[in-house]
């Protein structure tokens, strides 16, 4: 089970942190990427980090802005999100990668219950 917590209201150019936190042994091994929905759109692919940590992607869109990590003892992956825009104001989600492409929905087949954000501008 995935559970992303952390979502809220932020004035442009704030930060927030989101929280996806990780129970049962299925997701031992596996990376975790954060996706996004804003309304009206697709949802649509933000970061990932393997399972060791020590690879991660990024969309270019928010490249230098964000930094996605895990802590495994912790069972928990964060999203910290810096110098938000309007534009990043989204239903955020977790999710366990499986196969495939990182940038395809298609490839998870475990997803938390999504976080709000809003930024205002």
């Amino acid at each position: 089970q995935l559970q992303a917590s952390g979502g809220g209201l932020v004035q442009a150019g704030g930060s927030l942190r989101l929280s996806c936190a990780i129970s049962g042994r299925t997701f031992s091994g596996h990376s975790i990427s954060w996706f996004r929905q804003a309304p009206g759109k697709e949802r649509e692919f933000v970061a990932v980090i393997t399972w060791s940590g020590g690879s991660t992607y990024y969309a270019d869109s928010v490249k230098g802005r964000f930094t996605i990590s895990r802590d495994n003892a912790k069972n928990t992956v964060y999203l910290q999100m810096n110098s938000l825009k309007p534009e990043d104001t989204a239903v955020y989600y977790c999710a366990r990668y499986d196969s495939g492409s990182y940038y395809y929905i298609n490839s998870y087949n475990y997803w938390g219950q999504g976080t709000v954000v809003t930024v205002s501008s």
